[in-house]
């Protein structure tokens, strides 16, 4: 599990807990939450813990005292003892998605940090539990393309993905006439440009149905989350952008829907509780009972959907065009937008800055068409300080 400590590793860990004879624990990661890490390897007994900060990763195996892989002969000893041997930096995450301990790799760590070990799971054979957006985004042609070569599943994790994912098992592919991923719309769905211009982060972070990161509440506020979702629909289901539709759809029931060529429509209903599909992509193509309240349908009264507002909440329409010009310019997109909304959730810029620094940043960019996996990578860092360049002289 790469992730682990954060909110989605959190709530996979309980749905783990759910399934005791179900899931083995071998390895989890986190980038510098060491506390918290150090809590889910003693609790789960995990033989292999990685931590992506290389001065955390330190600490970390300082104070649990573990050894080197190669000092310890093998999983089940290391558990008995209680410890758990540390893998820091990067090649820590790139070899715990390596494990031959491994099935199923969970990936939820946060931004492009999660590219590389995803590759690497998919080049090890194992099944991939993607809850990375910025994976698909920056380098969805490498990534699906390895897993269509070495016969791995990609299964998505985020909700609209999952429903997407689910209603796709009732008909052909080649039946399908379009998709439809809904959206909260976030805390400021009904509010105007103007009065967009004086919101703060602690208003931004008040989503209205989920409980998420902060840097994905952020993206749900601008709309961003929900261009980044129809990105990854491309990868995923190989669905072109004019077949992928984006509709607002505040109660948060109806997570996809796919739209059959006989027009017949598939939805995908329930809950916004994010264990649901954690627990889908982890036993897939399984279903079990879990401790989760049913939906109410007659609780739940008007379902209501409408188009997005492409001209105030500019990040949709930025991210469909960053897809549809292709190559780099997603992995510019999505750096960009990492970069600018830290800086609004560290009060350094205003809410509509952010679609403002994004949009200049891929004015400036030079396409590559068909990049590898260093062109994204460069592509990345390149963004990132025009980013900061636009926000400094701004």
């Amino acid at each position: 599990m790469l992730g682990s400590t954060g909110s989605i590793g959190r709530q996979a860990l309980e749905v783990i807990g759910w399934f005791p004879d179900r899931f083995r624990l071998v390895g989890l990661a986190t980038n510098q939450n060491i506390d918290l890490l150090e809590e889910q390897v003693a609790a789960h007994g995990v033989p292999f813990a990685a931590v992506a900060d290389v001065d955390a990763a330190r600490e970390f195996g300082q104070r649990s005292r573990v050894p080197r892989p190669e000092a310890v002969p093998g999983p089940a000893d290391r558990a008995r003892r209680g410890g758990a041997v540390c893998l820091p930096g990067p090649a820590g995450l790139k070899e715990l998605a390596s494990l031959p301990e491994a099935d199923l790799v969970l990936v939820a760590v946060s931004g492009i940090a999660g590219l590389v070990p995803t590759l690497e799971a998919i080049g090890s054979g194992k099944t991939v539990a993607l809850a990375n957006k910025e994976t698909l985004v920056a380098g969805g042609s490498l990534v699906m393309s390895a897993a269509m070569s070495r016969g791995v599943q990609v299964i998505p994790v985020d909700s609209e993905h999952s429903a997407i994912h689910q209603c796709l098992m009732r008909g052909e592919r080649r039946e399908v006439a379009r998709l439809i991923l809904t959206g909260s719309g976030g805390p400021f769905r009904s509010l105007t440009e103007e009065q967009l211009r004086d919101v703060t982060p602690e208003q931004a972070l008040r989503h209205p149905t989920w409980q998420m990161g902060a840097k994905i509440t952020i993206d749900s506020a601008t709309l961003m989350n929900k261009g980044l979702e129809v990105i990854e629909a491309r990868w995923l289901f190989g669905v072109d952008y004019p077949d992928i539709e984006v509709l607002i759809h505040p109660q948060s029931i109806v997570h996809g829907l796919v739209v059959y060529q006989d027009g017949a429509v598939i939805a995908q209903l329930g809950r916004p509780d994010m264990r649901v599909p954690i627990q889908y992509a982890l036993m897939f193509p399984e279903r079990k009972a879990n401790r989760l309240e049913p939906l109410d349908l007659a609780g739940a009264a008007q379902l209501t959907f409408a188009k997005p507002d492409l001209k105030t909440f500019r990040c949709l329409a930025l991210a469909i065009e960053a897809g549809t010009a292709g190559g780099t310019m997603p992995a510019v997109l999505n750096a960009a937008n990492e970069v600018v909304v830290m800086a609004f959730l560290q009060g350094k810029t205003p809410f509509l800055s952010i679609a403002g620094v994004v949009e200049g940043v891929m004015s400036r960019h030079t396409i590559i068409p068909s990049p590898g996996l260093e062109e994204i990578l460069a592509a990345d860092g390149w963004a990132r300080q025009a980013a900061e360049h636009l926000l400094s002289s701004r």
